[in-house]
């Protein structure tokens, strides 16, 4: 009986204890109601656009049909994800997603680069023309800098060719060459973020404290010693984590550019998972079909996002989570 009670008297207490804890939650939130009804239009665009959407999954594993709808759907299990496995597009299409995914990502180091170097300039001037000159492509809509390119890159008249002309050689028809894809896509790429790249890391290094680089210029040390050893580690968290959430977007390189310096000479290096959901799902109404590829690429995402973090995590560096 004894036994019986104390467990009741613990059951009370606890209840007593959540029911507390409950009053000081909503007591908190009542007193920042103004924040939260501020973070409120953020929530609701994640649950609308990012969460609710998740119920058509379900469709990667159906013979979706629109007449029956989603529900009504037969279901068919993996046959999608199969089909596509089997498909002589399978090697190809994940052969360049994955080459220009690793393309760019080598590109990774060029913004943190610009940023030590920038951070290093004692002219404030030149310094904010540079910081200008750099950010402003970022403006630039994919469209126009696609148009840029094949003004610049035409064989007949474009800039490029005739200084190639000038110099001796032959022009060159840089959209028609599958090489030149790759190149071309990650380079106009580097040209137009770069600037953006730079902001991020150049707020970082405005937290490192100006007495380490007093200290070091006591001590003798080099601009390159002060780099290496005060900014390099003082931004290294915001590297990581940056990197981190680039590995967890690798494969989505980015469908409006690639379509648009898409043609049918070079497609043999140009056609990704993007453009071919694209092709099959909107174009050729393969619904089931393009949205098994779609989960597959987020998979494939989600995987290389776990197990970045985890490693960044166990080589005691900054990490998500």
């Amino acid at each position: 009986m004894e036994g019986n009670g104390s467990t009741v008297l613990q059951k009370n207490q606890t209840i007593v204890t959540q029911r507390k804890t409950m009053k000081q939650k909503m007591k908190k939130l009542l007193q920042n109601y103004d924040l939260y009804l501020l973070l409120l239009p953020t929530l609701l665009y994640f649950v609308l656009f990012h969460y609710f959407p998740m119920y058509g999954v379900q469709i990667a594993f159906k013979n979706f049909n629109a007449a029956l709808g989603i529900n009504g759907s037969p279901w068919v299990g993996f046959e999608q994800f199969v089909r596509f496995f089997n498909s002589y597009q399978f090697w190809s299409v994940l052969k360049n997603t994955m080459g220009l995914a690793l393309f760019e990502l080598a590109m990774f180091p060029i913004p943190v680069i610009m940023a030590l170097l920038l951070n290093q300039l004692v002219h404030r001037r030149f310094k904010r023309i540079v910081q200008t000159v750099t950010y402003a492509p970022h403006f630039i809509s994919v469209v126009v800098l696609v148009g840029m390119l094949y003004l610049f890159l035409s064989p007949r008249n474009g800039l490029i060719n005739q200084l190639i002309v000038l110099l001796g050689g032959e022009p060159i028809f840089f959209f028609g060459i599958p090489e030149w894809f790759k190149p071309l896509f990650v380079f106009s790429g580097v040209w137009q973020n770069l600037g953006w790249g730079m902001i991020i890391y150049l707020a970082a290094l405005t937290s490192v404290s100006p007495d380490l680089h007093e200290a070091a210029i006591m001590d003798g040390a080099s601009k390159l010693r002060r780099i290496w050893h005060i900014d390099i580690p003082g931004i290294l968290p915001t590297v990581i984590i940056l990197l981190i959430l680039n590995m967890g977007n690798l494969l989505n390189v980015g469908f409006e550019k690639v379509y648009l310096m898409q043609n049918s000479v070079n497609i043999s290096s140009s056609e990704i998972i993007q453009t071919h959901v694209y092709k099959a799902g909107l174009l050729g109404a393969q619904f089931s079909y393009a949205t098994a590829v779609g989960l597959f690429n987020s998979l494939i995402n989600f995987i290389l996002l776990i197990i970045v973090n985890q490693t960044a995590k166990k080589a005691g560096q900054s990490s998500l989570w």
